[in-house]
């Protein structure tokens, strides 16, 4: 038995994958495997989750939705802190952290730290917007920002200030909020210096330059939290 097992270990390194489906060609390097994959061809799928009913054509993938259930995120990022659902989520997410960017933009070369977040990028060329609300037709880029969209139907607002209790339907629009209170202002005008807490400021301000020199201003916040020009 043990032979058995270093030999089927030994397939991870000399890349040899000896059974194959028969319906796609697809081989993997264990017969269980072949078994397990043809389930995607005949629609067997033997676990169902007992909450939602929701089936699996895989045990492990049925443990790994049931985290959805119980809240469970047992794989935490050693850098930020951060815990995922499953591994491989963990193993995406440390590429923010890393500084080399391995995904770039067969179009205008712009390169990325994460597959997912080229793809995103790739839609900005072809003007892609898969996903759509069902209830006003506006469509995203990102599954996620439908999801935060239409939180915004039905009045939910998820992420809330801890400094103020005031509660916003986007994450980002939570960041560019607390802004107003720690006073980061990180758009800086490189004609004049004068820092804006939002990116959409600094660029209504850039209109007011018509090539004259201003001096240097500093980021100025009212008691809003909105620059003051």
């Amino acid at each position: 038995r043990q032979s058995g097992n270093l030999k089927k270990h030994q397939r991870v390194h000399n890349g040899e994958r000896p059974y194959s489906c028969g319906i796609c060609s697809r081989s993997f390097t264990e017969k269980g495997s072949v078994k397990k994959h043809q389930r995607v061809h005949d629609g067997e799928r033997p676990y169902s989750c007992d909450i939602c009913s929701r089936s699996f054509t895989e045990q492990g993938s049925l443990k790994k939705h049931q985290l959805v259930h119980n809240g469970e995120r047992p794989y935490s990022c050693d850098v930020c802190g951060k815990s995922f659902k499953d591994r491989q989520h963990l193993k995406i997410h440390l590429l923010i952290h890393s500084e080399k960017r391995h995904y770039t933009c067969g179009l205008c070369r712009k390169s990325f730290r994460q597959p997912n977040t080229l793809k995103v990028h790739q839609r900005t060329h072809t003007k892609g917007r898969p996903y759509t609300c069902d209830m006003c037709n506006k469509s995203f880029r990102q599954k996620k920002t439908l999801k935060a969209h239409s939180q915004a139907h039905n009045g939910t607002l998820p992420y809330k200030c801890d400094m103020c209790n005031k509660s916003f339907g986007y994450r980002s629009t939570l960041k560019v909020h607390k802004r107003v209170h720690n006073g980061d202002c990180p758009y800086t005008c490189d004609v004049c210096g004068k820092s804006f807490a939002q990116k959409g400021a600094l660029k209504v301000h850039k209109v007011i330059h018509g090539g004259e020199s201003h001096s240097p201003v500093k980021c100025v916040l009212n008691n809003s939290g909105h620059s003051l020009n």
